[in-house]
């Protein structure tokens, strides 16, 4: 497999040897933010057993809480595609956007003016100190790959997200998509 080059808006798929790291196996990531001070994404496939209502009881929704990743975990951040909406956005790429104002969020949502397709929220974030991301790459850990879901990619990825790029991929990846995640399942 030949893994392109990182840069905002890519994807970040696990490679299959990743599999004593509890954030990153089988996991596929959104790179939000990568520059020469790091990167930053954030963990599209792994919902947490909470939903938004949990952590704001105040906003009655039951949108899903995403692992985001290993860092700040006892904060929550969001990717969306309502700019528009949500004064204070960056731009990741293909119209989808992280941050905002988070007060305006909550207004929105108590007036049901975000869809859950609009909207995704995480528990942490995924980050890389400068040249940190490029030692993985050079480890093999992750297979860098054009985001081909644009800004759809809010409904795309779920649970099974990375058992499909793994199919995708083909080749030596195929044997991957069926195996257990812990080998010594097997």
């Amino acid at each position: 497999m030949i893994s392109l080059k990182p840069a905002k808006g890519m994807l970040l798929v696990a490679e299959p040897s990743i599999i004593g790291d509890i954030s990153f196996n089988r996991s596929v990531v959104l790179l939000a933010e990568y520059n020469k001070n790091g990167s930053v994404g954030f963990i599209l496939n792994k919902p947490l057993k909470y939903n938004l209502n949990d952590f704001i009881p105040e906003i009655n929704s039951t949108i899903p809480v995403y692992n985001g990743g290993p860092v700040e975990q006892d904060n929550l951040y969001f990717i969306h595609k309502v700019p528009k909406l949500i004064p204070n956005s960056i731009e990741i790429s293909n119209d989808i956007y992280w941050g905002g104002d988070f007060n305006e969020i909550i207004n929105l949502l108590q007036e049901s003016k975000i869809k859950e397709t609009e909207i995704r929220f995480f528990l942490g974030y995924s980050g890389w100190s400068h040249f940190q991301l490029e030692e993985e790459l050079e480890e093999n850990s992750w297979v860098v790959t054009e985001n081909s879901y644009k800004n759809n990619i809010l409904a795309k990825s779920n649970e099974n997200f990375w058992k499909e790029k793994m199919i995708e991929f083909g080749g030596e990846y195929l044997i991957w998509s069926n195996a257990p995640e812990n080998p010594s399942f097997n």
